[in-house]
């Protein structure tokens, strides 16, 4: 099953920003959205003591940051201990390696202090060699990844307001303004479930972003259909807000409300662990009412904060 497949009709919704609609678009001045890159390495000015200390912890071989055990070679190049396990010869002077630690560069390490590697986006934390790395895992700046669901991952990175234009003008994707949706899927062959169909929209309200997830995948060997909704920023906002999602017909409703998950949690482990509206194809099917030929699903929803968070 494509992509492209599925048909997504708006029938009602608080307004939209769509993808072709230039008199609409409010495009932020370019200067708040920011693309995450690393810090270029000037070749005008003469690097610092501190610079030319932490090009020394560079492993020669992965250029990665050393931690203990640090090695060297009896001619004092130095690699980490994750390469050391893959080569028996120096990757600098070819000499055989023997089990030789450098205590001195370990020593180093330890006095040394570094400004986290994502200052640029804002984070002003100044932090000891060895707890640096596991910081920058878990920092609040860190950047965000593309929330654009596909085959093949978008590698984009970036903050909220850069990536919010990536997936409108890269990924065509529609930004609607407002906490309430009414959307209506189509797909002509009922059957194709073999290749998940994902679809993404994008939704502006309280001042916020989030993605509305809508695919179809298997659970064990059964074809079913999940939607769920994705906050563009971190966990802690996330559980600001609540939000409903419901499919009827002939009187019959499923409903689902939850907190949407941080885009921080990848779109494939937000629907690998369940945490959306589920609809078995036979139920979806049962709600598309006529001859059953044809999904026509109809998900409704509303997204709201949460006064007491």
């Amino acid at each position: 099953m494509e992509e492209d497949s599925f048909v997504d009709s708006l029938t009602t919704c608080d307004g939209i920003h769509g993808r072709g609609d230039t008199h609409h678009r409010r495009r932020r001045p370019r200067h708040h959205r920011r693309r995450f890159s690393a810090p270029a390495k000037s070749s005008n000015r003469a690097p610092s003591p501190v610079t030319k200390v932490q090009e020394l912890l560079e492993c020669p071989l992965c250029s990665k940051s050393m931690f203990p055990p640090i090695h060297q070679c009896p001619n004092g190049h130095t690699l980490c201990s994750i390469c050391k396990l893959t080569v028996n010869r120096c990757p600098t002077c070819r000499e055989k390696l023997g089990d030789i630690r450098c205590l001195a560069l370990e020593k180093v390490a330890e006095s040394l202090e570094l400004p986290c590697k994502y200052c640029s986006l804002g984070c002003m934390e100044i932090l000891p060699y060895y707890i640096k790395l596991r910081h920058e895992a878990h920092c609040n700046f860190r950047p965000y990844s593309c929330p654009y669901p596909g085959s093949d991952e978008c590698s984009e990175v970036g903050d909220v307001p850069f990536l919010v234009d990536h997936v409108r003008e890269d990924h065509k994707v529609d930004l609607h303004i407002g906490s309430t949706f009414n959307h209506l899927y189509v797909k002509s062959n009922r059957r194709e479930v073999e290749c998940a169909a994902r679809m993404l929209m994008g939704f502006n309200c309280y001042n916020q972003y989030f993605c509305l997830h809508f695919e179809a995948f298997h659970l064990g060997i059964a074809p079913v259909y999940i939607a769920f909704l994705r906050f563009m920023g971190d966990a802690a906002e996330a559980r600001s807000f609540s939000y409903r999602l419901e499919v009827g017909s002939n009187s019959r409703k499923l409903i689902w409300e939850g907190t949407p998950r941080s885009i921080r949690d990848s779109h494939q482990k937000v629907r690998d662990s369940h945490d959306g509206l589920i609809v078995q194809r036979n139920m979806a099917l049962f709600f598309s009412g006529g001859d059953r030929k044809e999904l026509k699903l109809r998900i409704s929803g509303r997204i709201w904060k949460d006064n007491s968070a």
